[in-house]
């Protein structure tokens, strides 16, 4: 893979519940030259289980909980950075080096204002502890085989500003992307494009320009920020969050066509739906309080939000083939992915498996989504419990455990009588 530049790029900028795989690839897909992922806190990405996901051909990176944090692919893999949320040099590298394989670039947070990150040592708050910031960005330049970039905003004065990204340029970094505003301002403030071109100025390194979104309304705009700022790359965030083809060449598209294009690849690659429908609702922006975005905003479910953009048929088309290609897989390979579950459909098109480990035990994974079901249908868990009584038997005892996978549920492991030598696993969505 060829070493990622950041000299005269349009680039996604790092957001929050935005800048998952979905929004990526398609503004790669719109013109941007790299995209960066949501911030990932370094605690929370130890403790992840890498996961390769062939039903998706992805790569994921999964709790304890079964939540994926960050799911990446070969489609990014060359533009896509990697940034993280630190405050520890040693952290930031373990992580690092988690993902250094799968990414292009690894990129370090030190302008979120948010108060998680200002308590947590992270964000703004390394801004006015700069021997902890060369400290990070040294360890990670020495210790990754990526590129190494960090995104701050600036300090109260000019020259306080300047004393930390010269402390940032020496650690080695391949470039510097700098919000325009300082740590108590907001998109409603003025960016200091002044600021940003002294940066780019005395700087030997290319600088990135964040905070202009109100003056980017289309690909255009991206040269004159550029000449505003004096910088070579610009970084879009509210501009792309609004719309992503912000990065076509052509000119923007319509709002409802690029929500259509964003839905499908959530289909493809199974994201959440809350991240997707708080996403499409971003992109409504000022359509939000219309009737119609209303109804976006009282969905319930995925294929509710399809339905608004006629795409159910888009849908039910992606989990036949996901689930053909899921009953084609072990079991043990189905338990890995957590996928060792079976809807309604599903279950009459194959018999479930029931697994008998060594000490007898025999396991039986069943997905229960309520959803699915009658509103009068019981839970697996109140058939148990009649069943246990009409055999006279004592109330179950409940195990909740942890198991990585890529979908979010939680599995209970029900444990009865040992002389039956049987053991009953319930997956419920969490």
């Amino acid at each position: 893979m060829s070493r990622l530049t950041y000299s005269n790029k349009a680039i996604l900028a790092p957001m929050v519940r935005i800048g998952t795989l979905p929004a990526r690839l398609l503004a790669l897909k719109y013109g941007a030259d790299i995209v960066y992922s949501e911030e990932l806190i370094d605690h929370k990405m130890l403790q992840c289980k890498k996961i390769v996901n062939p039903i998706l051909n992805t790569l994921d990176y999964v709790a304890p909980d079964g939540k994926c944090i960050f799911r990446t692919c070969g489609a990014e893999r060359e533009r896509v950075v990697f940034q993280m949320g630190t405050s520890d040099a040693e952290r930031a590298l373990k992580t690092a080096k988690m993902v250094e394989d799968y990414v292009a670039g690894i990129d370090v947070n030190m302008g979120c204002p948010k108060e998680f990150s200002i308590k947590g040592g992270m964000g703004a708050s390394l801004l006015k502890q700069p021997q902890k910031v060369k400290e990070i960005l040294s360890t990670l330049v020495c210790g990754v085989s990526r590129p190494v970039t960090c995104k701050i905003r600036i300090l109260p004065t000019l020259e306080k500003t300047l004393e930390l990204v010269k402390i940032i340029e020496s650690t080695g970094v391949a470039a510097l992307a700098v919000h325009g505003r300082e740590q108590d301002e907001r998109s409603h403030h003025p960016c200091h494009y002044d600021v940003i071109r002294e940066i780019a100025r005395v700087l030997f390194i290319p600088v990135i320009a964040n905070g202009g979104s109100g003056d980017v309304k289309s690909y255009s705009d991206i040269a004159k920020l550029k000449q505003l700022t004096g910088c070579t790359s610009v970084m879009l965030a509210r501009a792309a969050q609004w719309n992503l083809s912000i990065f076509r060449k052509e000119g923007p598209l319509p709002v409802s066509e690029v929500v259509k294009e964003y839905l499908k690849v959530a289909v493809d690659y199974d994201n959440p739906f809350p991240n997707t429908k708080y996403c499409v609702a971003q992109m409504l922006y000022d359509q939000v309080d219309t009737p119609f975005g209303r109804k976006v905003l009282g969905t319930t479910s995925m294929r509710e939000l399809c339905n608004i953009w006629e795409l159910v048929p888009y849908l039910d088309e992606v989990e036949a083939q996901r689930s053909k290609f899921i009953d084609g897989l072990s079991l043990n390979d189905q338990k890995e992915l957590g996928v060792a579950s079976f809807g309604p459909t599903a279950s009459k098109r194959r018999k479930m498996e029931v697994e008998t480990t060594e000490d007898g035990t025999m396991e039986l994974f069943v997905q229960f989504v309520k959803r699915e079901y009658q509103q009068w249908v019981t839970s697996p868990k109140s058939v148990l419990l009649e069943w246990l009584r009409t055999q006279s038997l004592p109330p179950p005892v409940y195990d909740t455990v942890g198991h990585f996978k890529c979908y979010p549920k939680l599995l209970c492991i029900v444990h009865i009588h040992r002389w039956k030598g049987a053991k009953i696993v319930c997956s419920n969505q969490q």
